[in-house]
């Protein structure tokens, strides 16, 4: 018990010490990024613009098959976010448009700026939790779950969500299915779709 007690204090302070070693760790993402994230940047080369993300701005263009778009405000985007375990997005909806079922290796929160949307996750018991939102409302996404967004008002729709990783990734299921190199008869086995079905879907996201 004794052992175990000074283990546990060596790593508080090892943590600790680690959390102010440095102010910030802007990314280089001209290195290559490694299981910590990218390296830093040479501190005299880091300005006030390094700290500043202006990809939110302006109208996006919503003309894709699931009528959205994604801004991901990630570390590679926004290399200030590097090492801080936080990242950001901006999701825009057309009216009818769809977040498709997806999941990240983080856990997220998402505030609904415009419009209308039904959000929700699934479960490992496949209990599905999700509700109409309105603008200002938030809602969580616990780590790892499905989870999706869809506009079911008459407008456009509009929000922003932070995850607790500087590289969260997202990984949309049928995109994972369908636009990859994974063979149609792997595809229509698993899930138990007809050939003529699976190749409707692959030859819909080749093109998309």
């Amino acid at each position: 018990m004794k052992t175990l007690s000074i283990l546990i204090l060596f790593s508080l302070i090892a943590s600790i010490t680690h959390a102010i070693e440095l102010d910030f760790c802007v990314g280089d993402v001209s290195l290559p990024r490694g299981p910590a994230g990218y390296a830093c940047k040479d501190p005299a080369k880091v300005t006030t613009d390094d700290f500043v993300y202006t990809g939110f701005r302006g109208e996006k263009p919503t003309t894709n098959i699931f009528k959205n778009h994604l801004t991901l405000a990630f570390s590679n985007a926004y290399p200030a976010l590097n090492g801080l375990g936080l990242s950001l997005a901006r999701l825009d909806f057309a009216v009818g448009g769809v977040i498709p079922v997806h999941s990240h290796r983080t856990s997220e929160v998402l505030i609904l700026a415009q419009g209308s949307i039904i959000a929700g996750f699934i479960d490992t018991n496949n209990t599905a939790y999700y509700k109409k939102l309105e603008v200002g409302d938030v809602m969580i996404f616990p780590e790892a779950m499905l989870h999706f967004q869809i506009n079911v008002g008459k407008t456009p729709a509009l929000a922003f969500v932070a995850l607790n990783s500087a590289n969260p990734a997202l990984q949309i299921t049928s995109s994972s299915l369908f636009a990859g190199n994974l063979p149609s008869e792997l595809a229509q086995q698993m899930t138990l779709l007809s050939s003529r079905e699976v190749m409707r879907m692959k030859k819909m996201f080749a093109t998309s």
